[in-house]
């Protein structure tokens, strides 16, 4: 189920009343439908809402231009990641949804990482799951958001001092971050999957 909104994605409702709906938000490489099992798996009961990123590199579906392996294109950044807020917006009017909760994986995470930064207010909290550090600048006042920072000790891609400083950052601007660290990967983990749900379990009562 879907209405014609500005991202091509895929909406499910939510099972039970009470949850925080969660958007969740593909690697590169994925679409609107990869994360659809990991979100039933930590929210079975949640609205689902899961966009499909707009930039292709060399065949394979982003969220925002990159120019190396972690070497953003900052300007894109900033210009998607609004981009992204609006269609939150617009799919909050449309299916009748309360702020989500965002749940992304690597670049996936990295645009949600973004929003926080630039946009707060779009987004309940976040579960961050293999992130890097979206933009220089510091993120704006996240006073009052809960996020969860999953990241690998062996991940080839995101450096430890990188996750590192995500969190960090995202502390400092006020935010209420739990950070782990697995022996894991760039790809996801059982470990991973426990800790996602029984965080959102919390934050659902």
């Amino acid at each position: 189920m879907a209405a014609n909104l500005s991202f091509i994605h895929r909406f499910e409702p939510a099972r039970a009343p009470g949850h925080a709906p969660l958007l969740l938000l593909h690697g590169t490489g994925g679409d609107e439908t990869d994360l659809l099992p990991l979100g039933r798996m930590i929210a079975p009961d949640a609205a689902l809402l899961s966009p499909r990123g707009k930039v292709l590199e060399g065949g394979a579906l982003r969220f925002f231009r990159r120019l190396a392996e972690g070497v953003f294109d900052e300007e894109d950044v900033r210009r998607r990641a609004d981009e992204l807020t609006a269609f939150i917006a617009e799919a909050r009017a449309a299916y009748g949804l309360a702020a989500p909760i965002a749940v992304g994986f690597s670049n996936g995470a990295n645009i949600a990482a973004a929003v926080l930064y630039r946009d707060p207010q779009a987004l309940a909290g976040a579960v961050l799951l293999r992130p890097m550090v979206p933009l220089p600048e510091s993120p704006a006042d996240l006073t009052g958001k809960e996020i969860l920072l999953l990241s690998g000790t062996m991940d080839p891609i995101v450096p430890a001092e990188n996750a590192e400083r995500l969190a960090r950052a995202l502390s400092e601007a006020g935010a209420a971050v739990e950070h782990r660290q697995l022996p894991a990967g760039h790809g996801l983990s059982q470990a991973d999957v426990n800790l996602a749900s029984a965080w959102l379990a919390a934050r659902n009562g």
